[in-house]
């Protein structure tokens, strides 16, 4: 075979890489849709776009991004959001968020993707979950006071967060999560980049209320499933009962 191997590997790389830069220009898009095009006054632009610079995304592509969203670009093409709920393998609850412009195209994609899940099914399922805001975000001292942080910025609560469970955290740095009222996710993360914060994520999410217990091969069976609904291109997140 000699060094084909390393080809298709590239190729998947790229493949990947060309994925994630979709993602990231549709969640530009609709963050500029729902807050605006001002970096300024717009939490969620901000940390997409610092995302997006990592990642390589070139100052036009954003441009068009935000201009789309905006409403002031040529491309008028609407993105519509949608949510699906259901359950992956061993009874894990899971929302999925999709932005599309073919709800048609992409409704049936994702039944396909739950009933080739094994065990996993479509079904309703939000009242599993908390609708709330969610701020991620690392500090350079890394004896930074969490709880404190989450009282004066207005948050609900607070989790620590580390390098090895997202890598847009600094290996160095104090990492958190911190919780919000929906409402209050610009505040928040506007009192945090105030005060020496790196917000890398601003967003409404889901929060499970309870996490069913798995073993290894169970959290394994569970992690490829959603893996393959984050494959998918009209799929922004996926929000499961998974600690």
């Amino acid at each position: 075979m000699g060094r084909q191997w390393l080809h298709v590997k590239r190729a998947i790389v790229n493949n990947k890489k060309g994925q994630l830069v979709g993602k990231l220009v549709k969640e530009i898009t609709v963050a500029a849709k729902l807050g605006g095009a001002d970096v300024a006054a717009n939490a969620r632009l901000f940390a997409v776009l610092e995302k997006a610079k990592k990642s390589g995304v070139t100052k036009d592509v954003i441009e068009r991004a935000i201009a789309k969203g905006a409403g002031t670009g040529a491309d008028k093409t609407a993105l519509e959001h949608v949510a699906f709920e259901g359950y992956a393998p061993h009874k894990v609850p899971v929302i999925v968020e999709a932005y599309t412009d073919n709800h048609q195209r992409t409704a049936p994609a994702i039944r396909v993707l739950f009933k080739k899940g094994v065990l996993g099914q479509a079904g309703s399922n939000k009242f599993l979950f908390d609708h709330v805001g969610l701020v991620e975000a690392h500090h350079a001292d890394l004896a930074t006071d969490l709880e404190a942080a989450a009282i004066e910025a207005g948050a609900d609560n607070v989790e620590p967060l580390t390098h090895a469970q997202n890598d847009d955290i600094p290996a160095d740095h104090a990492g958190a999560r911190f919780i919000t009222d929906r409402t209050a996710v610009h505040a928040v993360s506007t009192w945090l980049k105030q005060h020496g914060w790196g917000v890398i994520t601003s967003e409404i999410g889901y929060v499970a209320k309870n996490f069913p217990e798995l073993d290894d091969a169970a959290r394994a069976e569970v992690g490829e499933f959603l893996q393959e609904l984050e494959e998918h291109e009209d799929v922004q997140r996926v929000w499961a009962a998974v600690k």
